[in-house]
């Protein structure tokens, strides 16, 4: 499953806020993965659309314009010449980006895929296998459970890395315009990877939106992170096992990783406790713990642990389970600005580690439909609390605005969109 796909599905139920570039934007993939089933054919009225009259012409006219500003931008004429003479847009990208999900699927189905039996076998065997893992950990300071569940999720251990042509799925990207300018930069990274040498333009495969490789990196996240930890002379996160998830460790290193210290801890919350503290003050866990906050396990913290600012996140409201986030968690969002994504990289190496489930179950729900979802963010501006534009995309702005809504009802202010929550919004605000 293309991971452009999954993030619009996720995001849609769960994440933080749309991510339009974020590092390295990839192909979350099989088995759960993420929320939805491979997208269905783009049906033929859709390519009719984009294949005929307006839609070729617009994409030739913004292929004009765009030619001699990558040439502006160093890329040799010769080879925007030879890459992008006679290409045309590719009409399933199109169909793809501009897809919203009619259903999100709720954060605990989401978990329970990505922590799949088999997974969580594969990953073990991986762990103990891989010859090249213990250099990797100490160059970058990466625990290798991470970079394995990166890798899981990213392509399914590298079985699932996408078969586009990334040069014209960047292009019609670009023509289409929503995301103009991200797209147009990752089209020059990929104009001068070609034009290094490096790699040529059959072998930049990857996802519709551009992700490439085992750890479905973007064209300029290959430029500026990518290695070549094999030391063969060539950054290949196709090929090579040990480049794709070395090149994944620079990344999380680059985006803050902090060594010999955990990405985040279950907790339980106390009895009245004041839920919308949710992600908000990032404080030491000695902090929470005056607070009533205790982790789920009964263990202590770790020096490293105790001295790191974390914050309270519930993915699934104050039905599911609590925890405080360290600053790895964030650093893995560096790579997924997703809370969801970056819960399931760290649970799933946690598994990987030998660690059990969770303590708190995650509560069972019905997902929320899109109708249902942009009811609730209209009935919360009718409010008079600004979710940001109704567009079905649960985010930081919604979220926000729920919690302020439920303080004012004395609700639990956990900011949480349920099934009962939308209930209550579209009944106060006489939404039918």
């Amino acid at each position: 499953m293309d991971r452009r796909v999954f993030l619009v599905l996720l995001l849609a139920g769960c994440a933080d806020t749309t991510v339009n570039a974020p590092l390295a934007p990839s192909t979350p993939v099989a088995p759960p993965p993420k929320v939805s089933s491979p997208a269905a054919p783009t049906p033929p009225s859709a390519v009719t659309a984009i294949e005929t009259g307006g839609q070729v012409a617009a994409f030739n006219a913004w292929l004009a314009d765009f030619k001699p500003r990558a040439v502006a931008a160093g890329v040799p004429q010769a080879v925007v010449d030879r890459e992008l003479d006679g290409l045309t847009p590719n009409p399933r990208v199109i169909s793809l980006d501009g897809r919203q999900p009619e259903f999100s699927k709720p954060v605990g189905d989401y978990i329970k895929g990505v922590i799949s039996d088999d997974r969580v076998a594969v990953g073990r065997g991986k762990r103990d296998g891989l010859a090249f893992l213990p250099g990797v950990e100490q160059r970058y300071g990466v625990p290798r459970d991470i970079l394995l569940a990166v890798w899981a999720m990213e392509s399914a251990f590298g079985k699932i890395q996408g078969d586009f042509d990334v040069v014209r799925s960047m292009a019609s990207l670009a023509a289409d315009g929503r995301r103009r300018a991200w797209a147009e930069g990752e089209l020059i990274a990929a104009l001068k990877i070609i034009a290094s040498g490096e790699d040529r333009r059959d072998q930049l495969k990857g996802s519709w939106a551009g992700a490439m490789g085992q750890t479905q990196f973007l064209p300029s996240n290959y430029i500026s992170t990518a290695v070549d930890f094999d030391g063969d002379g060539r950054r290949d996160i196709w090929g090579s096992d040990a480049d794709s998830l070395a090149s994944a460790a620079n990344l999380l290193a680059k985006g803050g990783w902090k060594p010999g210290v955990g990405w985040a801890k279950e907790v339980v919350l106390p009895a009245g406790f004041d839920y919308s503290l949710a992600e908000g003050p990032r404080e030491v866990p000695s902090w929470w713990e005056a607070k009533g906050v205790k982790r789920a396990d009964g263990l202590p913290w770790t020096a490293a642990d105790a001295a790191q600012p974390a914050g309270l996140i519930l993915p699934a409201g104050a039905a599911g389970p609590a925890f405080l986030a360290l600053p790895n968690h964030f650093a893995i969002r560096k790579y997924n600005n997703s809370t969801s994504y970056a819960l399931g990289i760290g649970l799933l190496a946690d598994r990987f580690g030998g660690g059990g489930p969770l303590v708190t179950a995650w509560p069972v729900e019905q997902p929320l439909s899109l109708d249902d979802r942009m009811a609730a963010q209209i009935a919360l501006a009718r409010l008079g609390f600004d979710p940001g534009p109704a567009d079905g995309v649960i985010g930081a702005g919604t979220r926000k605005a729920l919690r302020a809504w439920q303080q004012s009802r004395q609700l639990p202010a956990d900011g949480y969109l349920s099934s009962d929550m939308v209930v209550k919004l579209k009944a106060q605000a006489a939404i039918s």
